[in-house]
């Protein structure tokens, strides 16, 4: 427990094997409960999950209570799907294997199912590649437990130093999917959407909707427009980028096509939800007629220098009127992404060293 608050811990894990045992060997001491999730590995990495599992719930053997309130000793109960279960909240590591490979996002996603059954009040995820410092999960937690944030995420970007472990192109690929993010998610001061080092308090967990969450690679930066359109608060917590030996499984050409689909699907699902249903602000409609606008002004442009070139035809009156068009459509989007940072400016925190 930390600072009087139920605290688990997600570790999702695909063939890490070498890595998830330190993992859950290294976990601080208040941590209550480690949901460890093997989605359905090629190597070793589930007999090394249960290996250390075994070895720590061992060493940290807790009491469970009969029914004439007497204390035992409680076993772990065997459940479908690979699953170790207990009867009451009496050991510290849950492995859970997945019949079939459902991504990072499904991972974490059965993970913080788990977490709610459990009604611990603060729930983290660390992957299982050791590249999240354990010493540092109390500066998650500590937003949370303060109620200055619902959910709290780790920001390798703030500072020139903390992102020196980064390669030039990933740092590129992050600058630009934090900018796509942060337009879907309405969380404008956030940075580095792609950090997985989080945590997420109860009642942000048991409202978001998880049942919805993305399992590809981009479930975090749909977890945060989920959250934006529930007017949860988000804290960014600055951390150092760390690398090890681990090979990354991501295939960026497939990754950022999916992602930046996702990311609009999402944008127009948030402008719907939180400025129409949940409640009216007239900057969904400033967004969608400076998008029209824009668009139509710019397929005028282009069709004017076209006819010029091609056909002949006069280039004045048509590229200024395009150009009239293009210019009311972007100010009108402008206007709109203001208004977005002024209604969700109070929803962000900035936690520094």
């Amino acid at each position: 427990m930390y600072r009087d608050h139920t605290t688990g811990v997600v570790v999702p894990a695909y063939n890490e094997e070498g890595f998830v045992g330190d993992v859950i060997d290294t976990m601080p001491e208040y941590v209550d409960r480690m949901y460890v999730i093997d989605d359905r590995s090629t190597d070793g990495t589930w007999d090394e999950i249960q290996r250390h599992a075994e070895k720590v719930n061992q060493e940290s053997v807790s009491v469970a209570y009969d029914e004439d309130d007497v204390k035992v000793e409680a076993e772990p109960v065997a459940t479908d799907g690979g699953v170790v279960t207990d009867p009451e909240f009496d050991r510290r590591v849950v492995p859970i294997q997945h019949e079939e490979n459902r991504g990072v996002g499904g991972a974490i996603k059965t993970g913080y199912k788990r977490a709610l059954e459990d009604e611990l009040d603060i729930t983290a995820v660390m992957g299982g590649d050791g590249q999240m410092d354990p010493d540092i999960l109390y500066k998650f937690l500590d937003p949370i437990v303060e109620d200055k944030a619902d959910y709290t995420k780790g920001n390798r970007l703030l500072y020139k130093d903390y992102r020196e472990g980064m390669s030039k192109w990933r740092f590129f690929g992050n600058s630009i999917l934090t900018f796509l993010t942060k337009i879907s998610s309405g969380y404008w001061k956030t940075m580095d959407p792609q950090n997985g080092y989080a945590a997420i308090s109860y009642y942000a967990l048991d409202n978001v909707g998880i049942d919805d969450m993305y399992e590809y690679y981009g479930y975090c930066n749909d977890l945060l427009v989920k959250l934006n359109a529930k007017g949860m608060r988000v804290a960014d917590v600055a951390m150092p980028a760390v690398y090890g030996d681990e090979e990354s499984s991501i295939k960026y050409s497939t990754y950022i096509r999916r992602v930046s689909g996702m990311l609009l699907r999402n944008f127009l699902w948030r402008l719907k939800t939180k400025y129409l249903v949940l409640d009216f602000h007239p900057l969904a409609l400033f967004y969608l007629f400076g998008a029209v606008t824009t668009l139509f002004g710019l397929f005028a442009g282009l069709w004017s220098i076209y006819g010029n070139v091609i056909l002949d035809n006069p280039l004045f009156v048509r590229g200024v009127s395009s150009m009239l068009l293009f210019t009311v459509g972007s100010m009108f989007l402008m206007f709109a992404m203001l208004f977005d940072m002024q209604v969700n400016e109070t929803q962000e925190v900035q936690i520094r060293d």
